[in-house]
């Protein structure tokens, strides 16, 4: 009987078909030396016919970063042109005038009146208001300042020793909208010509703490500029500066990497920052299943466009490329570290060989303990 029962759990065993969580990485790479045409293998020809496999090493380092990256949403930025700090009238922009005279009889007001309250006005379109006993005058492109004293200047004519006082609203065209993404969305005016993005996020109170890895999106007319906010803060000369007009919104980064087999968790896992290395990754999916990985089969799937692959080692040799990780030697864990994670890739654990023999000493000890529970049993009976 002890026999028999032993006999049986050694076919099933045999038979490979025990439960596992993940693959073991020569089943994974087993088509990765297809032949071609019959007679030499793939990897001689340079052209795998399934996909090629790749170490990370000091060695390729170099040659992998020049390979085009996949799945990132390129989009252009404008770098910072510094302007003045003044505030400049803008069309749209409305302006209320208020004329102080010494005069006792004023062209606009009554007997001794000294001061005459004119009505707010916006600038029209080509940047101009209508001014009693002056006409149409153009203010837009001057400052405040500028233009009060070209007030007093063309009402000196008329009114001499006339003083103005000019109180500026800034109109559509002189302000930017924070839409989406910040603390305080809404329109802000602008102060003078020298707000920058950064400027912007911080008087919408900065960015909404539901951001993960936080992009800025500038809206500028018909086109939609876009870069990382960690870009903006390494690098003064990225700090845009706004114009009238500009809508700017916050938004996550879409990114992710996938993560299955052996790893300590499987799942989607959106990128925290702008660059994730293969170390990175592994921390972010909680390192190995502890017991189960195969620490020197980690694998990392990519599929990159078909017009990005070469021969000559210029690009990745096929489409589809898998590359390796062993994190039990030291040029592993420092190559992993500088490699870095594309969206979309897929970090699979690989699960070690000699889980099937545990699993085989564990069918095998089961059988063991079923066979003495029988004889206990049957000479109990």
């Amino acid at each position: 009987m002890r026999f028999a029962v032993l006999g049986l759990a050694l076919l099933l065993a045999s038979c490979g078909n025990l439960p596992r969580g993940a693959g073991i990485e020569r089943e994974v790479l087993a088509h990765s030396e297809d032949t071609v045409a019959g007679t030499e293998t793939a990897e001689q020809a340079g052209v795998p016919s399934e996909f090629a496999v790749e170490p990370i090493s000091r060695d390729n380092l170099a040659r992998y970063a020049k390979w085009p990256s996949v799945g990132v949403k390129s989009m252009p930025w404008i770098k910072r042109v510094a302007q003045s700090n003044s505030r400049i009238i803008a069309p749209g922009d409305s302006v209320a005038i208020v004329l102080w005279s010494t005069e006792e009889n004023s062209l606009l007001g009554g007997p001794n009146q000294r001061v005459v309250t004119l009505p707010p006005m916006q600038l029209s379109s080509n940047g101009q208001v209508f001014l009693p006993y002056i006409g149409q005058i153009k203010l837009s492109g001057m400052s405040p300042e500028h233009a009060r004293s070209a007030i007093e200047t063309a009402y000196a004519a008329v009114m001499p020793s006339t003083q103005v006082q000019l109180n500026l609203t800034e109109g559509r065209q002189s302000t930017v909208s924070a839409v989406d993404g910040l603390v305080r969305p809404g329109p802000y005016p602008l102060p003078d010509q020298n707000v920058t993005v950064l400027d912007l996020v911080a008087q919408a109170g900065g960015v909404s703490p539901r951001i993960v890895n936080p992009q800025i999106r500038l809206q500028r007319g018909d086109r939609t500029y876009g870069t990382a906010l960690s870009r903006l803060l390494d690098d003064t000369t990225l700090n845009t500066t706004l114009v009238g007009g500009d809508r700017v919104f916050v938004e996550d980064d879409d990114r992710y990497f996938l993560s299955l087999g052996a790893a300590g968790t499987r799942a989607q896992h959106r990128f925290p920052q702008a660059e994730v290395t293969a170390l990175d990754a592994l921390s972010l999916i909680g390192g190995l299943a502890a017991e189960r990985a195969n620490a020197r089969g980690i694998l990392i799937l990519r599929t990159y466009p078909q017009n990005a692959v070469r021969r000559d080692g210029s690009g990745p040799r096929h489409a589809r490329t898998i590359f390796t990780v062993d994190l039990t030697n030291a040029d592993g864990l420092f190559s992993a570290g500088q490699f870095q994670i594309n969206a979309g890739d897929l970090i699979y654990v690989t699960e070690s060989p000699l889980i099937g023999t545990r699993n085989v000493f564990g069918v095998i000890g089961s059988v063991f303990g079923l066979t003495n529970q029988v004889a206990a049993i049957g000479s109990n009976s």
